[in-house]
């Protein structure tokens, strides 16, 4: 008997795969390739197709690609342990748990992390696709990518007879009664500061400043709820509160200044440690409590959890370019930058701060920018990589820069899509363009003649330790998928 799609998806939950990372899942593919005696190839860049031939009398069907990708962006809760030890996303394995809420809808979350639902379980509804022999089908290539979450350079370095099929049901939606049919593009850049230290003399406090318990979320489809983003939360009461009149840092000195989990989330924590003469120490500890208070009321909605706490600390070097850093950070745009007249509550241009880090000699800020019009995309990523530079940057590297994407309306997949839907859940999905990035601006240019169908399972906080994901719709995507196979094989070419 052929295993399910949960089933699968719990041995995927097993593999460690944060983004960058993806060999032991890349390895389990080919695993299940041979265990189920399919074809497969694999690339350079760890990207898996497994082909399976069409159903016994279907052969003259057009190929199917069914479109997924390994990665996921691993978090976890601050504090959250594994056998006393820190959680570590390269050698920890995910453990999901199942839970009926208050309207006995069943849900699947995991203890501590995200989930990895995004693309874990349209990942494994392909697979459970391959194992079973009882399905009707066109002849199918399983195509999975690495790094679509952080950077998309699996998609972008897949050669062009990588796949054959031209017709792509993508597993990677993130709600279940809409097909989406655009996705905005983005540039994702990271900032490089070369750092030097010195020593204060005596007379200094040394504080470490935290503010954390943020909803975080995904950089895209949560990017317009107003959510913190602690980075820059930090980094504005840094600036606001002891820059002078002439734009100057008084009063205060950075010496670490670390925040976020993943480029592709909201950042729901930042730390610094600073350095305050003896004079200022006891104002400091006023203006906390005012940011406190000030913090409380904005996101007291949004982001009921977040907590500021102020401690004392073991003295440590200052960075030379601390006020260059912060009040760059408090000049980079966050946030929404601009909705599309066309659609109902959808962000045309945004950008998110993902990451910031210090090290031993060298301090990175990360940026993620998105946008459906592509001449606003570069003029933002070119607006923060000027202010980068202008505040000290060595250099501002672009990890990604992809085309928005948009479906062709007059798609014969994207119409048998919407009827297959209508025929087996008894509506017709609404469609959408989305405010996140899909891998479909790399296949369009890459395959001429391609058609997308993007669909999945309702998926709720993505990228964040509250990601959960519908199972009952998960079900319905199951029954929409396979029919819409079968529906393709009849299509003769």
């Amino acid at each position: 008997m052929a295993e399910n799609f949960y089933q699968l998806f719990a041995q995927i939950n097993r593999i460690p795969r944060p983004s960058h990372h993806e060999e032991k899942i890349a390895d389990f593919l080919c695993d299940f390739a041979v265990k189920h005696n399919l074809e497969y190839r694999r690339d350079s860049q760890n990207c898996v197709v497994i082909r399976k031939q069409a159903t016994t009398g279907y052969e003259n069907a057009q190929p199917v690609v069914i479109l997924n990708h390994m990665d996921m962006v691993c978090v976890a809760e601050d504090g959250y342990l594994r056998n006393g030890h820190p959680f570590d996303p390269l050698n920890d394995d995910i453990r999901p748990y199942i839970y009926t809420d208050d309207k006995g809808e069943r849900w699947m979350k995991a203890e501590g992390t995200s989930l990895g639902a995004d693309n874990g379980l349209g990942l494994s509804m392909a697979l459970a696709i391959l194992a079973d022999d009882t399905l009707i089908h066109p002849a199918i290539e399983v195509l999975t990518t690495t790094n679509e979450e952080d950077g998309m350079s699996g998609a972008e370095a897949l050669s062009r007879d990588f796949i054959k099929g031209r017709k792509v049901i993508n597993l990677d939606s993130e709600a279940y009664d809409q097909i989406t049919v655009g996705a905005a593009g983005a540039c994702l850049q990271v900032g490089k500061w070369d750092l030097t230290f010195q020593s204060q003399s005596e007379g200094y406090q040394y504080y470490r400043l935290t503010i954390d318990g943020g909803n975080g979320g995904h950089s895209g489809v949560d990017i317009n709820k107003g959510r913190c983003n602690c980075i820059k939360s930090l980094a504005e009461f840094l600036y606001h509160t002891y820059a002078d009149k002439d734009n100057e840092m008084s009063g205060i000195i950075l010496c670490s200044l670390n925040g976020g989990t993943a480029n592709a989330s909201i950042a729901s924590w930042a730390e610094a440690v600073l350095a305050v003469s003896d004079y200022d120490a006891e104002k400091l500890k006023v203006n906390v409590e005012q940011w406190k208070h000030e913090v409380k009321q904005t996101y007291n909605t949004s982001d009921s959890n977040l907590s500021i706490n102020l401690s004392a600390c073991q003295s440590t070097p200052s960075i030379n370019q601390g006020g260059s850093i912060i009040k760059c950070l408090a000049s980079l745009p966050y946030g929404v930058q601009e909705m599309r007249k066309d659609m109902d509550d959808t962000v045309m241009t945004s950008n998110n701060i993902g990451m910031i880090r210090t090290t031993d000699h060298e301090l990175t800020i990360s940026c993620h920018t998105r946008s459906f019009d592509m001449n606003e995309q570069n003029k933002l990523s070119d607006l923060i990589k000027q202010l980068m530079i202008d505040y000290g940057a060595r250099e501002v590297e672009r990890l990604m820069n992809t085309d928005a994407w948009m479906e062709r309306p007059d798609s014969p997949l994207l119409a048998l899509t919407c009827r297959t839907f209508k025929d087996v859940l008894g509506f017709e999905p609404q469609k959408v363009a989305m405010h996140f990035v899909l891998e479909a601006a790399y296949y369009v240019a890459k395959y001429p003649g391609i058609e997308i169908a993007s669909i999945g399972p309702r998926i709720i906080e993505p990228h964040s330790t509250s990601e959960r994901v519908s199972l009952d719709t998960a079900d319905k995507i199951w029954l929409v998928t396979i029919e819409l196979l079968r529906r393709l094989a009849e299509e003769k070419s």
